[in-house]
């Protein structure tokens, strides 16, 4: 039996990728076998292709992020809708961007009945992210929070998930349309213009400045660290393309502040179980479903990848 799947033979290129017909993965004595209804694409599924992650074994079919139904597998699980995401997938173990997935039972969760398949879909890598952020930026009622890049998936989860919590929270975005709808939502925001005014619009908003500070860029850490009340920490999950920036390490460490690197795809299996655990409860209380999502299907998987590696802002699933 065959089934649809994107699916790269070399990294290097986007020229790599292509809809082939391959057969349906069988599930081994740990697995499932997942029926696909969507799979949400990031761009680390874009930089997989293009050679970024060096472990990565080829031939492979990307995508980290699914939602689907169990069609083979333990009883227990057999019927039942989940989601999922975690080391390796997509990377050293065929993922998600494809009509059928094995997964490790290890790794699963019950889908929240809030969300569609698209939207569960398009919120494992970016809410994972984000939740990881705040725990270890030590995030609760009444922090005082700067995002960076809000406008993004994780910038917009980062919102989401600290507007739960009782944060005090000033978004940080490039373009004023961005500013715009934020405050339509009633989120107080900035515009980034350079680094050096950043500190100053920050402490006149935060007295102190902010206790903690999510930058989703990796391109104002040297803003953001006169942004940043003394002893507060400083989230990053990216960096430019060559690497290095520069750092006033002097005033860091005389602010007695932190740095914390979050990297999602240093999560086993089970561990990212858990935090969709967690996550299910609090969209099915009531957490905002993600806005703006565009759906895709398969046939558009390879100019998707282009579009997102052209800088689409838009956030995409496939669905199947």
């Amino acid at each position: 039996m065959l089934m649809n799947a994107l699916q790269f033979d070399q990294t290097g290129s986007l020229d790599a990728l292509a809809l082939r017909d391959v057969a349906i993965p069988t599930p081994g004595n740990d697995d499932v076998l997942v029926r696909v209804h969507a799979s949400g694409i990031n761009p680390s599924d874009i930089k997989n292709v293009l050679g970024r992650f060096p472990y990565t074994t080829v031939p492979r079919i990307p995508g980290r992020d699914f939602a689907g139904v169990v069609v083979d597998g333990p009883d227990a699980w057999k019927g039942k809708s989940v989601w999922g995401s975690g080391k390796g997938v997509g990377f050293t173990r065929d993922g998600a961007h494809a009509e059928y997935l094995a997964f490790p039972v290890a790794g699963l969760s019950l889908k929240p009945e809030a969300l569609s398949f698209a939207e569960a879909a398009a919120v494992g890598v970016p809410y994972i992210t984000a939740l990881e952020a705040l725990d270890r930026s030590g995030v609760t009622k009444h922090t005082q929070l700067l995002v960076i890049g809000a406008a993004g998936a994780v910038g917009s989860a980062a919102i989401a998930l600290a507007t739960q919590r009782g944060a005090h929270i000033l978004a940080a975005v490039r373009k004023p349309a961005q500013q715009a709808a934020l405050q339509a939502r009633g989120i107080d925001s900035i515009l980034l213009t350079d680094e050096a005014s950043l500190p100053g619009i920050v402490h006149d908003y935060f007295a102190g400045g902010a206790e903690a500070i999510f930058d989703t860029t990796g391109l104002w850490l040297a803003g953001a660290v006169g942004a940043l009340r003394m002893r507060g920490t400083i989230a990053v999950i990216s960096a430019p393309a060559e690497r290095i920036i520069p750092f006033p390490l002097l005033d860091f460490y005389r602010s007695g502040g932190s740095i914390v690197g979050i990297n999602s795809l240093l999560h086993e299996l089970p561990a990212c179980a858990s935090m969709l655990d967690q996550l299910r409860v609090m969209f099915d209380n009531g957490l905002a479903a993600p806005g703006n999502l565009r759906e895709r299907t398969l046939a558009d998987g390879v100019q998707t990848y282009r579009d997102v590696d052209a800088g689409c802002g838009e956030k995409c699933a496939f669905v199947m």
